[in-house]
């Protein structure tokens, strides 16, 4: 029995420090006159971000984006680097996208022309 239960603990502490630095929630910079919260988690073999909450000059708002991805298919590429896409609601398009991790910033952009041309961000966590 304590095996078991020792066996149950060492996965729990395991999954727990292979969490990926870049999880959480995030706050996006504000475009369009509106910003959100973004639930950055595990998607498959890479990370992706969930519109939680949208905020307008008002407040919190119920968005027709919130639930849907902002952030897609990012894999990490070392050194708190990632690249994937990004998607922006306000015109509906993908774009490939790198995020730049360093501590509770994150650097966002949106990128065409093969990543020569990029709109960037800056995000803050909130937890």
């Amino acid at each position: 029995m304590k095996l078991g239960i020792l066996s149950v603990v060492f996965a729990v502490v395991a999954s727990v420090a292979a969490a990926d630095p870049v999880e959480g929630v995030w706050k996006t910079e504000v475009d369009d006159g509106k910003y959100a919260h973004i639930q950055m988690a595990p998607c498959g073999d890479a990370i992706c971000g969930t519109i939680l909450k949208s905020f307008d000059a008002n407040g919190e708002y119920k968005s027709p984006n919130q639930g849907k991805l902002l952030v897609r298919k990012m894999k990490p590429k070392g050194s708190g680097k990632y690249e994937g896409e990004v998607w922006r609601p306000s015109n509906d398009k993908i774009y490939f996208g790198k995020i730049d991790l360093n501590g509770d910033s994150l650097k966002l952009a949106g990128c065409v022309a093969g990543g020569l041309i990029c709109s960037k961000q800056t995000w803050q966590r909130i937890n």
